[in-house]
Formats: C-alpha cells, sequence, structure tokens
C-alpha cells in the first residue's frame, strides 16, 4: 500500500469515527429533548411536552403521566420562586402554582 493510500484510509477511519460520535450524541439528545407522555396543567392536556406551560386556573392542578419530574413555578412563564415538582406518574394541586416546565 502506498504512501498515499495509506494517508487516505487514515482519513476515512477519522471520518468515519467522527460521524458516528456525531450520529450517536445527536440520539441521545433526541431521546431527552422532550418527556414521553401527557403532562396536564389546569385542564390542558399536553402530548409528549417540553418546555414551560403557564394556567390561569386556580387551584392549579398537575398530572404528570411523563417519564420526566415537572417543576411548578410561582409565576407565569415559569418564572419567580420554584414551588415543587410532581414526579413522573403523580397529580399534585398548588394553590398559588402558575406554570410548569419539564424538559
Amino acid at each position: 500500500m502506498s504512501e498515499q493510500e495509506a494517508t487516505m484510509r487514515r482519513i476515512g477511519l477519522v471520518a468515519a469515527s467522527a460521524m458516528g460520535a456525531v450520529a450517536l450524541a445527536l440520539s441521545s439528545a433526541g431521546s431527552a429533548a422532550a418527556a414521553e407522555g401527557t403532562l396536564t396543567v389546569g385542564l390542558i392536556p399536553h402530548t409528549n411536552p417540553s418546555g414551560c406551560y403557564t394556567t390561569n386556573i386556580w387551584p392549579m392542578l398537575v398530572v404528570n403521566n411523563t417519564n420526566q419530574a415537572a417543576t411548578v413555578f410561582g409565576l407565569p412563564n415559569c418564572q419567580g420562586r420554584q414551588i415543587d415538582q410532581v414526579g413522573p406518574n403523580q397529580s399534585r394541586m398548588f394553590e398559588f402554582g402558575a406554570s410548569v416546565s419539564i424538559p
């Protein structure tokens, strides 16, 4: 094998390894991007939720039928003090909650 062929082969192996690492990173990020299941905030269900959900219904009911914990905030748009968390497959009612965040 010539030196040029050996160099091209090493470049190909490095490129293949890098592409594999990128694919693995993207697949891991995609699975953690959203919770799987349904999160109900107030009276509105959200399927495979991700992000922040605000309600104007008090007391605020949170039904977390997902695989992730949801964090309850005292102000809209997931602002203010974190009041509590609602674990996977749990339900809670919050007198002063206004919004819920889930990864």
